[in-house]
C-alpha cells in the first residue's frame, strides 16, 4: 500500500524572514530545510530560521545545516578562531557550536516537530500514516571556509542506504540542477554516484542559487555499478528519452531570444506561482510522471537565494511513500 505524501522543500534562506506572499499557505506533510539556514552564522539567523519553520503547517520539520552555517560545525569553527586576526579565545568556537546546537535541537524546535539531523539515515512514521526513511548530509566540496566541506581529490563518503526514500544533501549531484554561467555543472560527482545506486524517490538540496528547479529522472534498467566497477555519470545513467524538466528559472526569467509569445507565457506562469505562494509537482500514480522507487527519481534545488539575489519560490512535491507496518 502506497500513501500520498506532501512534501514543503526550501533551502538557503540565509537568515531572512520569508515575505507574507512565500510562506506556505496550506498543510504539508512533511517540511524540510536543505542548509544555509544563516548567511552568516549569527545567532539571530538561527533563531529566524526557527521561526520561518515554526510557522509551517507541518507536523514533522526536517533541518541540515549548510556551508553558511558555520557555528554548526566545531571543527571549521575551531579553523575559522586559529585563523582569526586579531587572535580570538580557543574556547569561542566550543562555546559558539554549543550555544547554536542547544537552540536547534532544544524546546523552541522540538516543540514544533523540528528535527535537526546529523548526517546519516533517519526513520520516521508520518502522522498519515506512512514510512519514510532519509538521509541526509550537508557535506559539499570545498570552497571558501565553510562549514561542513572536504577536498575533493580525498572525497567523502554518502553512505546512502538502498532503502532510502528521500535524500536531504546541501549540495545537488553533479550535471542536476548545478549549472552556473561560465562554470557548467559544478555539483559534487561522488554524490551522484551514490543517489545512482540508491535511486531514491526524492533527493533535495540549494547551495547553488542560480541552480533552482525541478527534474524528474528515469533511470536506465542497467543494475547500478558493483563495487570495483566504474561509475555511471548523468550522461550514462539517466534515460532522457522518459525523464523531464519540472521547472528552472529559465522557465519564468525573460531570455535574450525569447518570442513576445514566450515572454507572455513565462509572466502568467511566474504570477501563478507567485499567487499560490510556491511551485509545485505531483508524483504519485494517477500523474503523468509517477516516481516508482529504484526506477525514478524527483530531484529539487529548493534554495530560494541570498540577501542579493530575487527571492526564489519553495517547492511542494507530493510522492508516494511506503505505508508503515
Amino acid at each position: 500500500m502506497s500513501i500520498n505524501t506532501r512534501f514543503l522543500i526550501i533551502s538557503d534562506t540565509h537568515g531572512l524572514e520569508l515575505p507574507e506572499e512565500l510562506r506556505p499557505k496550506e498543510r504539508v506533510d512533511v517540511a524540510i530545510h536543505c542548509g544555509d539556514m544563516t548567511d552568516g552564522s549569527r545567532i539571530e539567523e538561527y533563531h529566524t530560521a526557527l521561526r520561518l519553520l515554526q510557522q509551517v503547517d507541518a507536523p514533522l520539520k526536517l533541518v541540515i545545516p549548510g556551508n553558511h552555517d558555520v557555528s554548526t560545525d566545531e571543527r571549521a569553527m575551531r579553523r575559522l578562531v586559529r585563523e582569526a586576526f586579531p587572535p580570538l579565545d580557543p574556547d569561542l568556537a566550543v562555546k559558539e557550536c554549543s550555544e547554536v546546537r542547544a537552540l536547534l535541537t532544544g524546546e523552541q524546535a522540538t516543540d514544533h516537530g523540528i528535527h535537526f539531523l546529523e548526517e546519516g539515515t533517519h526513520r520516521f512514521t508520518l502522522a498519515n500514516g506512512a514510512s519514510l526513511t532519509v538521509y541526509a548530509s550537508p557535506y559539499t566540496p570545498a570552497f571558501g571556509n565553510g562549514a561542513f566541506q572536504f577536498e575533493p581529490d580525498s572525497g567523502h563518503d554518502f553512505a546512502i542506504p538502498q532503502d532510502a526514500d528521500v535524500v536531504m544533501t546541501h549540495g545537488p549531484p553533479r550535471g542536476i540542477l548545478d549549472r552556473v554561467p561560465g562554470s557548467g555543472s559544478v555539483g559534487c560527482g561522488q554524490l551522484f554516484e551514490a543517489v545512482e545506486r540508491a535511486r531514491p524517490r526524492l533527493h533535495c538540496f540549494g547551495h547553488i542559487h542560480v541552480g533552482w528547479g525541478a527534474k524528474f529522472v528515469a533511470w536506465r534498467e542497467e543494475a547500478p555499478p558493483r563495487d570495483g566497477e566504474p561509475p555511471r555519470t548523468h550522461f550514462s545513467a539517466i534515460n532522457n528519452n522518459h525523464s523531464a524538466a519540472v521547472a528552472s528559472l529559465a522557465s519564468v526569467r525573460p531570455g535574450k531570444f525569447d518570442s513576445v509569445e514566450t515572454l507572455a507565457e513565462k509572466k502568467t506562469r511566474k504570477e501563478a506561482w507567485e499567487a499560490q505562494g510556491h511551485c509545485d509537482g505531483s508524483f504519485c500514480a494517477h500523474d503523468i510522471h509517477h516516481v516508482i522507487k529504484d526506477k525514478h527519481t524527483v530531484f529539487v534545488n529548493a534554495a530560494i537565494g541570498g540577501p542579493h539575489d530575487e527571492r526564489q519560490l519553495p517547492w511542494v512535491v507530493d510522492i508516494e511513500l511506503p505505508a508503515a507496518r
